[in-house]
């Protein structure tokens, strides 16, 4: 509403200055400011005008010049009028602001302020909108009412009050909320419940009013009532529930109304997620005292419900706290979809059969308690019985050439129709390649996967479960059809946890190999970062390796593992690793720096820096100290070849390492005298320095025995032994001695310096006695010594005896001969051909 522009004046008194003195009774207003309005619509043009009365000191006997402001701004004013310039008029195009001073000035020194004029500006207020009312039955009643205050802002001052009109008593009553409150509850005493009312709202400000359109209502049916509450929840007939309530207790005086009824249920497993799924019911003219039937629901399922009310379109009160009620049971129905994995065992002879179910859209459990059988035969018996769970799996085995199982849902009521399981051995066909995930939201994940065309392919399983679970009942799986390669997989994925996801190809016979990947809902870095360990050190490069990341702990899949180093001067590398190998080799190393090193690892959710590490590389590495030793043991065996070779192949550096030396065991007075000592040795053309020739003659321990007056003592049994050779035929040792009462057994070697075809002898025969502990060869029996003869030469005769006088041997006397034999007692028996008759 616009109102007509009206003209005010506002006076500015200012004290007259006379000699400096203030006169306060001579005080007379300086000027006067006539402005078209103090309050106008905002945007509208203002005109006002500053007239100086003729007496004020400030102009008196002066020229005057006036001057306008708005607040701060100078305005620019309209030309003075014929009365000496006195008057002065403004006109303002636009007043846009909502609450501003214009002023009229006089020009001195400074300027002063003769008058002015305060100016407000706004809009004229809007009708109220939704205008609603509600019935308050608990004490205190009140009937409370709210409104709005319109879209645009008034900028002034606006009043509303509340107007109502009981129709039967013609009452009229008038309430003011308090300002910008756009709400009031009526006392119990200004409205009846049962006779109508007339209400509405009325705005005021400066520039105008405005009113709401009118509400009528019966206060009754704008009652809210308090919540109700399910008093119990029972069973009478198969696939219902009877729900019994009653109001508050201060609103129990309202029996036999009748109430709008609204009641909502789900089944009990649903009350994790908080929601209702299903709409609720609603139920016209229900009195209080009356019970609800709720059917068509589940056998044997626990149901939980909730109620409200209103009256006659009222509002609807709060819902009623929940009561939960079981259905009665009856046999499960319908069928179950089954998911089975086979593998053989023992020579192919038997399979392990792992099952997997789960209702289908048309199954129905009927009962509370429902647990699952799986049977070989079609009516199922305590003999065809294979397993039997309340699990949604089973795990048994199965002989070679069985075709199919029988799975069956029983409960106390009875079972279900069996669903046939075929048993297929597992095929090695490989068609799945290529699985990725995508996740869509925190409760769903997108499968693709690529096939290849295969004869006999049915299908695919996609088969899921946490990874951190070990339970295998939070394996779950879905089917497709063989020319889908994609399946958007719903759940309760929890972030930052692994799931294994699977995809099996299905064919008529069986069941193909799988292709499986992990993947997340949601990822972020890594909880914790490993540790680096430096495995090995070389001259210029080093190998660091690390621990693999904990399933829980890697909060995503790993992409990268990344090794940061830097030398002293601050020159960082950078390496990435291959996260199936987790290490890293660090190459160009310069052994006179010290290193440090860290790790970052990362998912696509973030990344993590591990701690830091320091190391230097060595002057000599492993790898350097193996060659260098390779080379000079090859090298040092190479020259023991060498050296072997050549002294094997000199004959005469093999003579003074290895002397010819007749052999004992083989030897004999005829051989050792003539071949044996011409064989073994070699020629003096050969040059070999010294030769030498060797023999020795053992005296062998003969235990002295007790005998008879008859016996001879030297008799022996004539064996030969492989110390005392051809040319020895006993011992000349007395007849007492006894080797194995003795410490030391005499022996002698005889030492040749020629060969014994040599023609004249340079040095004598060399006889050496060994006093050597030895013990030689023994024997229990006595022996005697007997005559050998020696082989026939010139000059001699062809006997000899080495033992002296005995009836079989005549000693030969010579020349000199007697004295060597008394000289050398105990060479006696040696006989050699003088070499000088050869």
């Amino acid at each position: 509403m616009k109102s007509t522009p009206a003209w005010v004046a506002v006076v500015v008194l200012l004290p007259a200055l006379v000699n400096g003195a203030r006169n306060e009774v001579d005080a007379q207003p300086c000027a006067t400011v006539l402005a078209s309005g103090s309050v106008v619509p905002l945007g509208s043009p203002v005109t006002a005008t500053c007239v100086i009365r003729d007496d004020c000191p400030l102009v008196a006997g002066q020229a005057v010049r006036i001057e306008w402001r708005l607040g701060d701004r100078i305005l620019p004013g309209g030309p003075a009028d014929a009365e000496g310039g006195r008057v002065s008029r403004v006109v303002i195009p636009s007043f846009n602001l909502t609450r501003e001073f214009l002023t009229c000035c006089v020009q001195a020194s400074p300027a002063q302020v003769v008058a002015g004029v305060e100016i407000r500006a706004g809009y004229p207020p809007e009708a109220p909108q939704n205008l609603s009312c509600t019935t308050n039955l608990t004490n205190p009643n009140t009937l409370t009412c709210s409104w709005d205050a319109g879209q645009q802002e008034t900028h002034l001052h606006t009043k509303y009050t509340l107007h109502t009109q009981i129709w039967d008593s013609n009452e009229n009553n008038t309430y003011e909320p308090p300002p910008g409150v756009h709400r009031y509850s009526i006392p119990r005493s200004g409205f009846v419940l049962f006779s109508d009312i007339r209400i509405s709202v009325k705005a005021v400000n400066e520039l105008g009013e405005a009113t709401s359109a009118p509400l009528v209502l019966e206060p009754v049916s704008a009652a809210k009532f308090d919540p109700p509450t399910i008093v119990r929840i029972q069973t009478k007939k198969y696939g219902c529930l009877q729900l019994s309530w009653n109001l508050s207790q201060q609103q129990a005086w309202m029996v036999n109304w009748r109430l709008d009824l609204e009641v909502r249920r789900r089944l009990a497993v649903q009350a994790v997620s908080g929601q209702w799924s299903e709409q609720p019911i609603l139920l016209n003219g229900v009195k209080t005292t009356r019970s609800v039937d709720l059917c068509r629901l589940l056998h044997g399922t626990r149901y939980l419900a909730q109620i409200r009310v209103r009256y006659q379109g009222g509002p609807w009160s709060e819902w009623s706290s929940s009561r939960s009620g079981v259905t009665l049971e009856n046999a499960p129905s319908g069928r179950l979809d089954w998911w089975m994995k086979a593998s053989w065992e023992g020579m192919e002879k038997q399979l392990n059969i792992l099952l997997f179910w789960k209702p289908s859209k048309q199954f129905r459990a009927n009962g509370q308690n429902v647990s699952y059988a799986v049977s070989g035969k079609k009516l199922a018996g305590a003999n065809g019985k294979v397993c039997s769970t309340t699990g949604n799996y089973c795990s048994f085995h199965l002989p070679r050439g069985v075709k199919k199982v029988y799975l069956s849902a029983v409960n106390a009521v009875g079972k279900s129709s069996p669903t046939e399981v075929r048993i297929h051995p597992p095929r090695a066909r490989e068609v799945v390649s290529n699985v990725t995930v995508v996740p869509q939201d925190d409760r769903s994940l997108l499968v693709r996967w690529r096939s290849q065309l295969s004869s006999g392919l049915t299908g695919f399983v996609v088969e899921w479960r946490p990874l951190l679970q070990t339970d295998l009942s939070f394996t779950q799986f879905e089917f497709t059809a063989q020319n889908q390669t994609q399946l958007l997989i719903a759940g309760s994925f929890e972030p930052y946890k692994p799931y294994g996801i699977s995809v099996y190809p299905r064919f008529k016979d069986g069941i193909g190999f799988p292709q499986t990947v992990d993947a997340y809902s949601r990822e972020k870095a890594p909880s914790m970062a490993p540790k680096i360990q430096i495995k090995k050190v070389w001259k210029s490069h080093v190998e660091l390796a690390w621990d693999e990341i904990p399933l829980e702990q890697r909060n995503g899949c790993i992409q990268n593992y990344t090794v940061f180093y830097c030398d002293p001067k601050g020159n960082f590398q950078v390496v990435n690793a291959d996260p199936k190998e987790r290490r890293v080799v660090l190459n160009g190393l310069n052994s006179e720096s010290l290193y440090e090193a860290f790790l970052m690892v990362s998912t696509l959710g973030g990344s993590l820096n591990g701690s830091t590490v320091h190391f230097k590389v060595e002057n000599f590495d492993a790898a350097a100290v193996v060659e260098i030793v390779t080379v000079s043991l090859v090298g040092l065996l190479l020259a023991g070849i060498i050296v072997v070779g050549t002294c094997f192949s000199n004959k005469r550096l093999k003579g003074h390492f290895w002397p010819a030396v007749p052999d004992p065991a083989n030897s004999s007075i005829k051989r050792w005298t003539s071949e044996s000592t011409q064989d073994s040795n070699v020629a003096f053309d050969n040059e070999e320095p010294n030769p030498m020739y060797l023999s020795h003659l053992s005296f062998l321990d003969v235990p002295v025995k007790p005998r008879k007056k008859d016996d001879d003592p030297w008799l022996s049994n004539a064996e030969d032994t492989s110390d005392l050779g051809e040319s020895i035929c006993g011992s000349p040792l007395p007849t007492d001695y006894s080797g194995s009462n003795s410490d030391s057994v005499p022996y002698a070697t005889v030492v040749f310096s020629g060969p014994r075809n040599s023609t004249t002898p340079e040095d004598p025969h060399v006889y050496l006695r060994s006093e050597s502990t030895q013990p030689l060869l023994e024997t229990e029996e006595s022996f005697s010594p007997k005559c050998y003869h020696n082989m026939a030469t010139a000059g001699m005769p062809s006997e000899q005896c080495f033992f002296g006088p005995s009836p079989d041997c005549v000693p030969e006397t010579g020349e000199g001969g007697g004295e060597l034999w008394d000289d050398f007692p105990f060479l006696r028996a040696l006989a050699l051909n003088d070499t000088e008759n050869d």
